[in-house]
């Protein structure tokens, strides 16, 4: 009774594993893409505390190009603060980033003007579907010899069509 127990597991073992999803490999070219705009939270600070005190942060906005083969061009980076309003725009010209580069933009500790639910809103577009890049906040800040440091991923909110 075990052992046609056991063999029964055994055999339910095996069959979800081909009917499990074969992984991506290296010749998968299903996750390019010639351009997004992604949305990046950001926080220029964030409250501590039972009376919600404002802890001041550095915000790092930080753009990868991923891509080992192919250039990507940076053509929009606006800061936003928590209601929505454009704060910064970034760019004057769009901004080139060959394979493996990458870019920053920093917003100080003292500039608290995007508030707890600010972000960033990033372009990008390239001439070929290539790797899409790694777009990311590092928000971090130190008082009183306290310290606090995370990082916010990119999400995306629209995909150009693959060409």
């Amino acid at each position: 009774m075990i052992k046609q127990y056991c063999c029964g597991i055994v055999l339910v073992l095996v069959a979800i594993g081909f009917m499990a999803p074969i992984p991506a490999n290296a010749d998968d070219k299903s996750g390019l893409t010639s351009g997004q705009v992604i949305y990046v939270p950001a926080y220029s600070h964030i409250y501590v505390g039972s009376s919600e005190r404002p802890f001041l942060l550095a915000v790092t906005l930080s753009i990868r190009n991923i891509d080992p083969n192919r250039r990507i061009t940076i053509a929009v980076v606006t800061y936003h603060a928590s209601q929505g309003r454009q704060i910064k725009q970034y760019l004057d010209a769009p901004v080139i980033l060959n394979p493996l580069e990458s870019l920053r933009f920093v917003v100080p500790e003292n500039d608290s003007s995007g508030g707890s639910g600010a972000n960033f809103i990033v372009e990008w577009i390239s001439e070929r579907p290539v790797n899409p890049p790694i777009i990311e906040s590092i928000n971090i800040g130190s008082k009183s010899g306290q310290g606090i440091s995370f990082t916010s991923r990119g999400r995306v909110l629209i995909t150009s069509k693959k060409k």
